[in-house]
């Protein structure tokens, strides 16, 4: 004999919940923060979700996912990214407000390219 839906009790939907609502706007902010990131780094091709996938050890599905900003990677897979990817580490660090290291690694880059080109100019004139 089966039950029927007179048999359950049933709880009535009266709009409160015990759980306060998630802060859904912070999470699409980050999730798409990381996705404008990841686009930028690696491209928005087919080949980029793989490439990730590479790096990472992520499903596949998952990666897509990130790139479409539906979801955010977990923290395991985005300090693997940050490692990999300069933008992805200056969105991170600009989400958390710090600006300073932004700013501080774009330097310490400028005076490295600087030096090189120095270099060659040196060697082009010897």
């Amino acid at each position: 004999m089966s039950s029927t839906q007179n048999d359950r009790k049933l709880r009535s939907n009266n709009g409160r919940s015990i759980l306060p609502p998630p802060a859904s706007d912070h999470v699409d902010r980050f999730a798409e923060a990381v996705a404008g990131a990841l686009r930028r780094e690696f491209g928005a091709v087919p080949g980029s979700v793989k490439q990730v996938v590479r790096i990472t050890g992520a499903n596949e599905r998952a990666v897509r996912n990130w790139f479409e900003a539906r979801n955010a990677p977990s923290g395991e897979n985005l300090v693997i990214l940050m490692g990999r990817s300069d933008e992805v580490l200056e969105t991170i660090l600009q989400l958390a407000g710090r600006q300073e290291l932004v700013t501080a690694r774009r330097l310490s880059g400028a005076r490295d390219k600087l030096h090189e080109m120095l270099k060659l100019i040196e060697d082009l004139q010897s």
